[in-house]
């Protein structure tokens, strides 16, 4: 084990403990991801789309904190999946997404995958600690985002 010369203030390890989980999580995200032949930013848009039934282009923007060309190519990708589709708009402007049939059966097989990968790095914290996490993540979100 390597030894620290000098110490360490908590919130410096706190955040070089999460710049060490991240890489490793989204490594190994996208493994699961890829039994499935999607990455990351497809899952997100799936899992919110899911969750909220519809969204913009703009929204999913704002949730992915990426810009909208970004959200569009994967937007792109997804409808020749056929996971996803214009909602009908009276605003031309206003670009609304949702999940095909299709889309909703792909992201209940992909979450299956996934509660299993995340169930099991998760292992030994208890649900109490993962609120605890989880309301601290927000709150740090919170803050960058003032």
């Amino acid at each position: 084990m390597i030894k620290e010369v000098f110490p360490i203030k908590t919130y410096q390890k706190f955040f070089q403990q999460l710049l060490l989980l991240y890489r490793p999580f989204e490594n190994n995200l996208n493994i699961q991801l890829g039994k499935h032949d999607l990455h990351r930013a497809q899952w997100s848009i799936l899992h919110f789309l899911f969750n909220y039934e519809s969204a913009t282009l703009v929204e999913l923007a704002n949730y992915q904190s990426v810009e909208k060309p970004t959200i569009t190519r994967t937007i792109t990708r997804l409808e020749e999946l056929g996971y996803v589709e214009h909602v009908p708009s009276k605003d031309r402007r206003e670009k609304r997404m949702r999940l095909t049939e299709l889309g909703t059966k792909i992201y209940n097989e992909v979450r299956v995958t996934i509660d299993q990968y995340e169930q099991d790095i998760l292992e030994g914290i208890t649900e109490e600690e993962q609120l605890a996490a989880i309301r601290i993540m927000g709150e740090i979100r919170n803050n960058i985002l003032k």
